[in-house]
């Protein structure tokens, strides 16, 4: 599915988060979108999913194909998420429904579009379970008695079972450990070629973006500083904000107990440059690395996932984690599930 943002600026209680980004995905490819924690990531990710919190406004234009979005009714949204677009949430943990079993949750998109019978939602969704690694005997088991790991497994079969055309994965790998990690990067980028889907990968980590996507877009204080292909940014990142990304990939997998002093610039005013310490605008003296020098390209130009060190300098599960996203997650996953009240589509139909 072909995806185009113009314009798009979101704003909640008044305070600008979002501001003008034009973001472009074509049909069948992979697209990155990074940026600093409070840059505004999630909050595209929902106006995409018309799951934005009530107190937003929204303006621009988002259109799937064609079709804008913007000021659909929930009528229109409720048939358009889970049969066409579906979301991989950061929080695997708060994302599921904690009364649900595994398979009931796999089933239930199928059981809000499709009109199957149970039989057939449950061989569909057994069949997405072993797609995604999981054993069918693990479709009795609730969210609380699986690894985190596995709890991200299980959304990911939620989100893929109903073969939608496009897959938004919110940081789908930032409650998990860097081991974890890479296995659910490398499961999502299959299942998604495979299907033929377009992916827009939600993340603030360059290292994880390496795998995951081909092309991306750099986000800073609600806007778009930069954009190319995930290779060339890698190498020669041509903003401040873009190379202090490309460093901390490096800095925070060889070294996770490492930071560096600085705060994000504020939503509500109109920052030149970045505050945090190492960009060149706020610091002149302040030497950069290069991508090739920090290890996230190799001489040669090979990309590498600098995650691919020994489990001696895994980042922390759970590092960036936080109760406020989780409370979102869970609030987002209950509305896409249970606001579809249409008439079930046609057997078969995607």
């Amino acid at each position: 599915m072909s995806v185009d943002i113009q314009g798009l600026s979101i704003a909640i209680g008044g305070v600008p988060i979002v501001r003008d980004v034009d973001i472009h995905i074509a049909d069948h490819s992979r697209v990155g979108l990074i940026g600093a924690s409070g840059s505004g990531k999630s909050m595209i990710a929902r106006a995409m999913m018309g799951l934005l919190p009530t107190t937003a406004t929204c303006s621009g234009s988002i259109r799937y194909e064609g079709e804008e979005i913007i000021g659909m009714g929930e009528r229109g949204l409720a048939d358009l998420r889970g049969r066409y677009v579906s979301m991989v949430f950061q929080n695997p943990g708060s994302a599921l429904n904690p009364v649900l079993t595994v398979m009931q949750q796999v089933m239930l998109p199928l059981a809000l579009h499709f009109e199957l019978s149970a039989a057939q939602r449950k061989a569909r969704a057994a069949a997405m379970l072993a797609k995604v690694g999981l054993d069918a005997s693990i479709g009795s088991r609730f969210p609380h008695q699986l690894s985190g790991g596995q709890q991200q497994r299980v959304g990911i079969a939620a989100a893929l079972v109903g073969a939608p055309k496009l897959i938004l994965a919110d940081e789908p790998t930032t409650a998990l450990d860097s081991i974890t990690q890479r296995q659910i990067v490398r499961l999502l980028v299959s299942l998604v070629d495979e299907s033929g889907a377009s992916m827009l990968f939600i993340t603030h980590d360059f290292s994880v973006l390496a795998h995951a996507t081909d092309d991306c877009y750099v986000l800073d204080a609600g806007h778009i500083i930069e954009s190319g292909s995930t290779r060339e940014l890698l190498g020669q990142p041509r903003t401040p904000q873009a190379r202090q990304l490309v460093h901390a990939a490096r800095e925070l997998t060889l070294h996770a107990d490492s930071g560096e002093e600085g705060q994000p610039p504020e939503n509500d005013s109109d920052a030149a440059g970045c505050d945090a310490m190492g960009c060149e605008a706020v610091n002149p003296d302040e030497s950069h690395v290069a991508a090739s020098a920090s290890g996230l390209v190799e001489p040669n130009g090979n990309q590498e996932f600098v995650a691919e060190v020994d489990s001696s300098h895994a980042v922390p599960e759970g590092r960036s984690n936080s109760a406020a996203n989780s409370h979102a997650d869970s609030s987002a996953v209950q509305t896409a599930s249970s606001i579809s009240t249409r008439p079930a589509a046609q057997e078969g139909e995607h």
